[in-house]
């Protein structure tokens, strides 16, 4: 029986069965009172109940291996049909492929790169559909897998070969040094939109063909980053660099143009922005209407290939804006604040040069570097100028320092005029309004102070400083008229000069300054020079400056100059006292001077002091304050002087030849002394200060006094103590002159009668 058949019968015996059960109870239910042995009624029910179970089973059973052996079938069936449909699949894969390699090849050959490009797309489409296969591992697979990889290198080789004849490069020679204009004029960039010459197989949509064909194979980004940084390293960065270099334009065949670099005469030392942006234009635009554009190819196409410009662009542009920066936008920054109106037409220059270039898809439409830049031009002047301005100072601190100018009590800072404050004219006769004082009152004081009050003395400065202070003024002079951003910038690069002065000079002339006199000195007065006009330099700008209440402007750096110059000074001091007891060091005590050979050494030692200080005097001259001069030799002579008292204090037995010349040395220092101050070069002008020696010199008299004492007899001392009122009392103290008796003269009564009177 067949499966459809046995389900059939179970399907109609399962519809009846409940029906003959039905009927059968209810003829037992309705026969069952008048029936007659009922017992054997029921196991016929019975017997007929078992039969239709074992019929019911059989059924099932036949049933059940009918429907098995139908599944199996079924999947048999199944399979065999997928596999059918994959080898039908597999071969239709196989045939698109094959039809898309002939296309290919004939596309190729016919130099169509774009159906060539087109067609091996679909290839590889075929190729990966068979690599998706379960058998994938064939080695047909592997054979097309490898055909469309050489298919794939053979395409992007022909359209290098093409790209190469329609943009032939003539660079300088790998061994010449980019580092002139000369070495740039050997560069040229012939761009030919048909392809070879004499070629009249070429189509004349070639070039969006390559082009297209690339994108297509996804080369097309590298291509043009190749050719934009040759581009930009060969053409536009030196057009951009060098004022002299410009481009020339020019047409050698129907389909061929020609960028070659020229040099022209100029004396600019930098180039113009004008001149930039329009070289850098003529190079973008040609290749723009010559390369990237072809009006006889269809819209779909020609939006296709003008992305090319995109590309270039995107690749180029933040290199270039760069150097445009760099080589021309900086240098075209104002250095006066008076220049700044004009610099809106550079604005305007660069405006119009990022409006081309987004014009011809070179520029996305959000980006405007240079615009920024330029426009930023307060911003830019201020930094400009304070980097000029630190750079100027700094040179002027690391120069000479020889060079002087004199300084007199009549010099004043050259300051410009300023303008009136705002409302300061309005505000000053509110104020003498509400105060009820006006103009015609005179609010002086009887008693003025000298018209030499707070002015410099005579002196000399490093003509470097001078100018430094200058170019302090003239930037803050900068700062008044700028904007609030800018004034404030300039003004504090004013006080980092003087930082900068305060740190630098120190360390740069440290070595000079010890070893030269001359330039401690130049120093010192450098540093005076820069205090004193730190002073009033801030309260002159203050009211032009928009800076806060409280900024200590100037004042603030004076104690710290003041202290820089007088430890340099002081430094230079210390150095001259050390070489001034280092001679008197070789004069043996000043004692036994009986002996020749002593009292020449000490001689000599004392001779040299005095040359020493001779020899400062010369160098100090005219270059220290007066003052400050006569401070300075009169504290080292001091010196001089109390270290000879302090020899001579020390001596236990002076013999009467000791005396003599120890006198005889004291009278060298007391009339060649006074002859080393000369402060001035006119030699009559400084007897003045040789007569105030007393003043300069606190050991003067005291060296006077031994010298007196030195040959004189007990009474003439006793005479001049004066019971402690007398000279000798004012240079010595009781011990001192007792001990210098005792070492003088010998054991007497008349020495213990003289000792007995020297009391205070």
């Amino acid at each position: 029986m067949f499966p459809c058949e046995s389900l059939t019968l179970l399907i109609f015996f399962f519809s009846i069965q409940e029906e003959v059960t039905d009927m059968i109870n209810k003829k037992y239910i309705e026969f069952i009172p008048s029936m007659e042995g009922a017992e054997e009624l029921l196991d016929q029910v019975e017997s007929v109940s078992k039969d239709i179970d074992l019929l019911k089973s059989c059924i099932e059973n036949e049933v059940q291996q009918n429907l098995h052996d139908a599944v199996t079938e079924y999947a048999k069936l199944k399979q065999q049909l997928e596999k059918n449909t994959a080898v039908i699949d597999l071969l239709q894969h196989l045939q698109e492929f094959d039809t898309a390699i002939e296309e290919y090849h004939r596309a190729l050959q016919e130099k169509n790169y774009v159906v060539a490009a087109k067609q091996h797309g679909k290839a590889r489409a075929s190729v990966n559909a068979l690599k998706a296969w379960k058998d994938s591992e064939l080695p047909l697979v592997r054979s097309l897998s490898s055909e469309i990889t050489i298919q794939r290198e053979n395409l992007i080789y022909h359209l290098g070969e093409e790209w190469q004849k329609l943009a032939v490069w003539k660079l300088p020679s790998t061994k010449t040094e980019l580092t002139s204009v000369k070495s740039f004029l050997k560069t040229a960039l012939h761009l030919n939109r048909g392809g070879s010459k004499g070629d009249e197989s070429v189509p004349h949509a070639l070039l969006p063909s390559i082009l297209q064909a690339l994108s297509i194979q996804g080369e097309l980004h590298k291509k043009i980053k190749l050719f934009g940084q040759v581009l930009f390293k060969y053409m536009l960065k030196p057009l951009i660099i060098y004022p002299s270099l410009v481009v020339e334009v020019s047409s050698q065949a129907e389909q061929e143009t020609v960028l070659s670099l020229q040099c022209t005469e100029t004396k600019a030392d930098h180039p113009d922005p004008s001149q930039v942006y329009t070289k850098v234009l003529t190079v973008l635009k040609t290749l723009h209407e010559h390369v990237f554009v072809c009006h006889c190819i269809q819209q779909a196409v020609l939006k296709k290939v003008e992305k090319v410009s995109e590309i270039l662009g995107d690749l180029i542009w933040e290199e270039m804006s760069e150097c445009i920066i760099r080589e021309c936008l900086v240098h075209s920054i104002p250095t006066n604040s008076s220049q700044l109106a004009e610099y809106s037409e550079v604005i305007k220059q660069t405006e119009d040069f990022e409006g081309s270039l987004k014009k011809m898809g070179y520029l996305a439409g959000d980006s405007a570097d240079l615009l920024k830049y330029a426009r930023n031009v307060n911003c830019h002047f201020a930094s400009k100028k304070c980097q000029d301005v630190i750079v100027a100072a700094r040179k002027l601190m690391t120069s000479e320092m020889h060079n002087t100018v004199k300084i007199t009590p009549e010099y004043k800072l050259s300051i410009p005029k300023l303008p009136s404050p705002s409302g300061g004219e309005k505000e000053r006769k509110e104020s003498c309004k509400k105060s009820g004082h006006y103009d015609q009152q005179s609010l002086e004081n009887e008693k003025q102070l000298s018209p030499s009050t707070l002015c410099l003395p005579v002196c000399r400065i490093s003509e470097s400083v001078h100018q430094l202070m200058d170019l302090a003024i003239q930037t803050l002079s900068e700062a008044v008229g700028s904007s609030p951003q800018c004034a404030v910038q300039l003004f504090y690069t004013v006080r980092n000069i003087f930082h900068l002065f305060y740190d630098v000079v120190p360390t740069y002339h440290k070595d000079n300054f010890l070893k030269l006199p001359h330039l401690a000195a130049i120093q010192h007065n450098n540093c005076m020079f820069i205090a004193h006009h730190l002073l009033t330099l801030g309260f002159q700008f203050k009211p032009h400056l928009p800076l806060k209440d409280g900024v200590a402007y100037f004042v603030d750096l004076v104690p710290g100059f003041r202290r820089l110059g007088a430890r340099c000074f002081m430094a230079q001091m210390n150095i001259q006292k050390a070489e001034m007891l280092e001679r008197l060091s070789t004069a043996r005590n000043f004692s036994n001077l009986d002996d020749e050979d002593n009292y020449s050494v000490a001689s000599k030692a004392v001779r040299q002091v005095i040359h020493q200080l001779r020899r400062l005097g010369k160098v100090w001259q005219d270059v220290l304050p007066v003052n400050i001069y006569c401070k300075a030799i009169g504290t080292l002579l001091n010196t001089a002087i109390s270290e000879l008292i302090n020899k001579i204090m020390m001596l236990e037995d002076i013999s009467n030849m000791d005396g003599e010349r120890l006198r005889t040395l004291c009278q060298t220092i007391t009339e060649e002394g006074p002859l080393v101050f000369n402060p001035l070069p006119d030699e009559n002008k400084n007897k003045k200060y040789q007569e105030e020696v007393p003043v300069y010199v606190k050991k003067w008299m005291t060296l006077k006094e031994i010298s007196m004492v030195l040959n004189a007899n007990l009474q003439e001392i006793v005479d001049r103590w004066a019971e402690g009122k007398g000279p000798l009392a004012l240079a010595f103290s009781c011990n001192e002159m007792k001990s210098l008796i005792r070492a003088l003269f010998k054991n007497t009564e008349r020495r213990a009668a003289a000792l007995a009177k020297i009391v205070k």
